[in-house]
């Protein structure tokens, strides 16, 4: 379910058409792909979705000068799985808040 609805939002915050259903790690490597082709051909795009999804620039910066040699893509691919993850989450929490609620007090 969660995979699920991870796909579901990567697809919409990148405008991409990943399948709907697929194991996390071809979801990883489906992304790494995308990644990689952005960063060769279309930078200013891959800019636009990290400062959408709202990945940390100092923590990407970090990782890309901690693991120098390493696939950029692979680095981006899991940060922004875990931030999307880290929305999911929220969402979650909130929602269920919400349903201790009643309606009265609700805006």
């Amino acid at each position: 379910m969660e995979d699920q609805l991870l796909i579901e939002i990567i697809n919409y915050e990148m405008d991409v058409e990943l399948p709907a259903h697929m194991p996390f790690d071809e979801l990883r490597r489906a992304l790494q792909a995308i990644i990689n082709k952005m960063i060769a051909f279309d930078f200013q795009k891959l800019v636009n979705i990290l400062y959408r999804v709202d990945v940390n620039e100092r923590k990407l910066k970090f990782l890309l000068q901690e693991n120098v040699g390493s696939d950029a893509a692979d680095i981006i691919a899991d940060l922004i799985i875990e931030r999307q993850l880290e929305k999911i989450r929220t969402r979650r929490e909130f929602s269920s808040h919400d349903d201790n609620i009643s309606d009265e007090e609700k805006w």
